[in-house]
């Protein structure tokens, strides 16, 4: 499975909301498979992964409606929590993240995105509503 750095947050705060049925239908079977394997590896990826390819904002590959936006997330991400490109173990890697964020880096990185007031974000990676 490919990942980029932001949706490490997205899929530990994902509360079953998204952008089309059919980014829903495959944001749910990734999540599910996050959520219920004990260690699945996942290869981060500084571009479009397979939450994007159902997504309706990819334009293309490493092409979203939003680039700017979703490459500051992606960028953030991977500076606060030392991220590279190489194969993770994801519940290893979203432990890391929730030993080491706090209220206010989440709120640095995912202020901008328009499912971090909707979402479980806050309540699912930090503790905090």
């Amino acid at each position: 499975m490919r990942l980029r750095p932001h949706h490490l947050l997205c899929t530990q705060g994902y509360s079953g909301k998204g952008y089309s049925p059919e980014f829903v239908k495959n944001m749910d079977a990734v999540v599910r498979r996050l959520r219920t394997e004990q260690k699945t590896p996942i290869e981060l990826v500084f571009s479009t992964d397979d939450l994007c390819s159902c997504c309706p904002d990819m334009l293309a590959c490493d092409l979203c409606r939003e680039n700017e936006k979703v490459k500051r997330f992606d960028r953030k991400t991977a500076e606060y929590f030392g991220l590279e490109e190489k194969t993770y173990i994801y519940q290893e890697l979203t432990a890391h993240i929730r030993s080491h964020i706090t209220p206010e880096i989440l709120e640095d990185i995912c202020g901008g995105c328009s499912w971090y007031p909707v979402s479980a974000c806050r309540k699912n990676i930090t503790g905090k509503k």
